[in-house]
């Protein structure tokens, strides 16, 4: 096979690597799982756990990216997915449901930025590098249809068993690390010819950039937000639904509004860049980073099943906030590099996150189900942070000028 006909079917299989890695059955119905076997201060837990574990490997997986590979980097986390898939089908214990979420923490350490930069590489090998925004909003789209597929569907199964969810996302992810087996490593500059003092040099500059640690700061909060309701979004769907005698429907509503969102998510990617055209950059960012502040605001402030619409929307900045920050920031970054600094950002946003849920789990009861006032108090604390913080984002972004040079925002902006 030659260079470019390998670089061209990682560029053809990336959307599909990306559907299967979020073709997660149980992702409608983990807390409620977890809260029954378990308890509910025992579920905020074993995420915390997750995001704990991806932080212990999240910037060793980012250098084992850029001085190993990229496809054996993406192929370690797949495995790792397969086999915390099979420990969630199979374990009965907190301490089996421990194992899996730290396999499902390495997952996401070995996959985060990886993904990104080995469709920039390849790109970049087959001389397409001014596609990567049409290219990051087209994979994002088949990630949130695979999500929207698997969750209405893992809601269903759910209520003839949790096995079947757990068992249908174990079959995907064997073939998402058949997709990352397919792929072939991109052409770049040897690893064996970068030393480590320009390595850190690299990062050191990376680091120093104003517009790059504007997009930093922006997208470690963006992380935190867009995962509380997904974290707090099934106590509070069963909480509004119990109210009125419907608690009995909650694993299947659960999959119905991950459906709705993610597919309200695909809609909102398609309007993504005329709207980016017409308010720029940076405030179509702050846009979509007010969505999840304001969505917390609304789940803090009603339990009503009318609130669970508003759920609807918490996909939608990640449309909008993925694929144009990373393709902001990967012409800007080194090949060397690339990935351990993304790696780096992700680990800022998953330990600050996970931190905040150690403390959330000290305001939940460790015996059975998390009431709305506790998911109350939680939701209206995250909700003064996010108010604080998009204020300081918006007047960062005065101070420094986010847009690309005119001839990369002219390319970055073609629709795909």
């Amino acid at each position: 096979m030659t260079a470019q006909s390998g670089v061209a079917r990682n560029i053809a299989l990336y959307p599909w690597f990306k559907f299967f890695q979020n073709l997660l059955f149980w992702q409608a119905v983990w807390f409620l799982f977890f809260q029954d076997v378990l308890s509910a201060a025992e579920a905020v837990i074993l995420y915390a756990i997750y995001d704990l574990a991806t932080t212990v490997f999240e910037v060793p997986s980012g250098y084992f990216s850029d001085r190993i590979g990229r496809r054996l980097t993406l192929l370690t986390s797949a495995l790792a997915a397969v086999a915390a898939a099979f420990l969630l089908l199979l374990g009965s214990s907190f301490e089996a449901f421990v194992l899996a979420q730290v396999l499902w923490g390495i997952s996401a350490a070995f996959v985060s930025g990886t993904d990104s930069a080995i469709l920039y590489e390849s790109l970049a090998a087959a001389d397409r590098s001014d596609e990567v925004e049409t290219q990051e909003l087209r994979a994002w789209r088949f990630s949130f249809s695979g999500l929207a597929a698997s969750a209405i569907t893992g809601g269903a199964m759910s209520l003839v068993a949790y096995d079947l969810a757990f068992a249908a996302s174990a079959v995907a992810m064997i073939a998402w690390a058949i997709c990352a087996f397919l792929m072939v490593e991109p052409p770049r500059e040897e690893a064996s010819q970068i030393t480590e003092t320009l390595r850190i040099v690299h990062l050191k500059e990376a680091f120093r950039n104003p517009v790059l640690i504007w997009l930093f700061v922006l997208s470690t909060l963006m992380y935190g937000f867009s995962h509380i309701p997904f974290v707090f979004g099934q106590p509070f769907i069963f909480e509004a639904l119990d109210a009125r005698g419907w608690s009995g429907e909650a694993p299947f509503v659960s999959g119905f509004v991950s459906t709705v969102m993610m597919l309200v998510s695909v809609a909102a990617s398609w309007l993504v860049p005329a709207l980016r055209r017409r308010i720029g950059l940076a405030a179509i960012l702050l846009f979509a980073m007010s969505i999840q502040v304001g969505l917390v605001g609304v789940l803090a402030t009603t339990n009503s099943v009318l609130a669970v619409a508003f759920l609807f929307l918490r996909m939608v900045p990640s449309s909008i906030h993925g694929p144009l920050l990373i393709a902001r920031v990967q012409p800007v970054l080194n090949d060397d590099s690339r990935a351990t600094y993304l790696s780096i950002k992700s680990l800022v946003g998953r330990l600050m996150f996970a931190g905040s849920l150690w403390l959330a789990a000290k305001a939940t009861t460790d015996i059975g189900l998390m009431s709305y006032r506790e998911i109350q108090t939680v939701l209206g604390w995250y909700f003064v942070i996010g108010l604080i913080a998009f204020c300081g984002l918006w007047i960062m972004a005065r101070r420094v000028s986010i847009e690309p040079p005119a001839s990369v925002m002219a390319a970055a902006v073609k629709e795909g």
